[in-house]
């Protein structure tokens, strides 16, 4: 998953970018709770799970697991030690070849598409580079002078930013792996939700003009998220829950994947070439079912398990988006539309902590005083209509860590809001994920929006 690098609010590299990270303790606890929480997650996959690239898009999750080991070591541990007047001793220095991503300045690398044929170095290997490079990060945070710890701050809170990352991608590639055996393995226990339906959809309305969107304030963001700008906004509403898997089957039932007049040019030719009959992950229990509700089955974290029509739909593309809402007779939101309707909600809702690892039902317009009964955080991920490209002003940061986000500014899409398999405070209102608009692997849902 390409992202972005952090936004140092303050002006000066004397400052931390975010007060906690000034404190020492702070910083070795939050750094090993994220540790082990990657650890956690990895925990009930064998071996062999750990090593299996099921397509380019997904990573092995022991692939995973160095890697966010190798940004420690690339973007703090090297730059902190050289600024301490000495020289970091990598684990293994063949480790920058093996596990650096996608960073042109750091050097050659592995081909990405090829990460599944990398059995060695073994398990215990990458498991032992790991508590390598945690013994020296938290070495190096006791050691390091104030003035170098307050200097490099920043790479600390991006190399944990980073982490969180790939715990979620972590999720999401295992469950793919999972949905090419035909065994159909669990990853994680089914947890019934207990709610077989959710009410009419109504909507939030907006009134428009001249607003403001991207980060502020200094709690730690990444550079695509700034710098803050002016956008002006028509009256606009936006539904006040996502699209349904009911919902989307009547989608399905309408010959939508059929009907051109709802696609665009790219997502039909993309309909055809990849023989799209429904979501990612959906799957008839019989070749030639009725296309009802009982006849589709889904691929979970769980497992296989009937369709719930009650869950918000996940796993659909740009492009499935886009066509839903315009058979719907309304369109996606626009990036700042969202922002904007979420900005005063509580950042509250269907994280990977809550261990359902699926989207939830929405509480129904009855509960308008609970937090995000309009799950605009988390469950999936939003498509908006919205490009990926920068805000007015930016500029990346400085050296390797500069490619981080700002050279894929082209020809993906934004999503918003965080998903089921998201760490609970990684993901805030000016947050921008972004992706193709035909992928449909990540947890990707749909909200649905109408001019005024």
């Amino acid at each position: 998953m390409q992202r972005s690098t952090p936004q140092r609010p303050t002006s000066s590299l004397d400052n931390c970018s975010e007060p906690k990270t000034c404190d020492r303790a702070w910083a070795q606890e939050v750094f090993t709770q994220i540790r082990d929480t990657s650890l956690e997650i990895a925990a009930p996959l064998s071996l062999e799970d750990q090593i299996i690239q099921s397509m380019a898009d997904v990573s092995p999750t022991k692939w995973h697991l160095g890697h966010v080991s190798w940004a420690f070591e690339t973007f703090l541990l090297e730059p902190l030690m050289r600024a301490g007047g000495g020289e970091y001793a990598p684990f293994d220095p063949t480790f920058g070849y093996i596990f650096n991503s996608y960073y042109e300045a750091v050097g050659p690398r592995h081909e990405r598409p090829k990460r599944g044929l990398l059995s060695r170095p073994p398990h215990e290997e990458v498991m032992a580079y790991r508590r390598y490079v945690d013994d020296c990060v938290l070495k190096a945070i006791d050691n390091a002078s104030e003035e170098v710890w307050k200097r490099h701050a920043w790479a600390f809170d991006l190399a944990l930013n980073h982490e969180q990352q790939h715990q979620e991608l972590m999720l999401t590639d295992i469950k793919h792996v999972f949905s090419c055996n035909p065994l159909h393995p669990a990853y994680a226990p089914f947890r019934p939700h207990g709610i077989d339906h959710v009410g009419e959809m109504g909507w939030l309305s907006h009134d428009g003009g001249l607003v403001e969107i991207g980060h502020q304030g200094e709690e730690f963001a990444y550079d695509n998220e700034g710098p803050r700008h002016q956008v002006w906004l028509e009256p606009f509403a936006v539904a006040d829950r996502l699209v349904t898997n009911g919902e989307y089957l009547e989608f399905i039932k309408d010959g939508g994947y059929e009907r051109f007049e709802f696609w665009l040019s790219d997502g039909f030719a993309t309909v055809r070439a990849q023989g799209w009959k429904a979501p990612l992950y959906w799957q008839q229990a019989t070749q030639n079912a009725p296309k009802d509700d009982a006849s589709w089955q889904m691929m979970t974290l769980a497992g296989l398990q009937p369709l719930d029509a009650a869950e918000p739909v996940c796993h659909v593309s740009f492009y499935e988006a886009d066509a839903y809402a315009r058979w719907a007779g309304k369109r996606l939101p626009r990036e700042a539309e969202w922002e904007i309707a979420a900005a005063k909600v509580p950042c509250q809702g269907n994280f990977a902590d809550s261990r359902h690892f699926r989207p939830l039902p929405a509480t129904g317009p009855l509960s308008r005083q609970e937090p995000n009964s309009a799950q605009f955080f988390g469950d999936v991920w939003e498509w908006t209509s919205s490009p990926y490209t920068p805000y007015p002003g930016f500029q990346p940061a400085q050296g390797p860590a500069g490619e981080y986000n700002g050279k894929f500014m082209c020809n993906q899409m934004v999503l918003k809001g965080g998903s089921c398999v998201t760490p609970s405070e990684h993901v805030r209102a000016s947050y921008r994920n972004f992706f193709y608009p035909r992928d449909r692997w990540q947890f990707s849902g749909i909200r649905l929006a109408t001019d005024c």
